[in-house]
């Protein structure tokens, strides 16, 4: 195999590069809370169309499927549950309702109420 050929950098190059100690510091990335309250977030209790095993799914929450992930994720690490997040919904396992209503309190969502059986 070719060696990849070593790049040097003459004085001026190097002191273009500044000193690291004297760099801004780099702002951490506030979660996104704000308006999370507008949302009508409904939490679903369903067995049909999935061999009677329980789901709860939440619905309501109309930002990408990125945010849904994160929520996702939060809820299931807390949990223990299973659970994925597409097609603007999240879908859990199991029939914890009340704890996930209390999760996503807690995460901002303010109007959070329980729907269907």
């Amino acid at each position: 195999m070719a060696e990849k050929p070593k790049n040097s950098l003459d004085w001026e190059q190097f002191r273009a590069l500044g000193n690291p100690e004297n760099a801004p510091e780099e702002e951490d990335e506030q979660p996104v809370t704000k308006g999370l309250g507008k949302f009508q977030v409904r939490v679903h209790y369903e067995r049909k169309g999935r061999g009677g095993k329980e789901a709860v799914i939440i619905r309501g929450i109309e930002m990408p499927d990125s945010f849904l992930s994160e929520v996702c994720k939060k809820i299931k690490s807390k949990l223990g549950i299973g659970g994925n997040a597409k097609d603007g919904e999240i879908v859990l396992q199991g029939s914890q309702r009340d704890k996930i209503i209390a999760l996503l309190k807690e995460q901002g969502f303010s109007n959070v109420k329980p729907a269907g059986g």
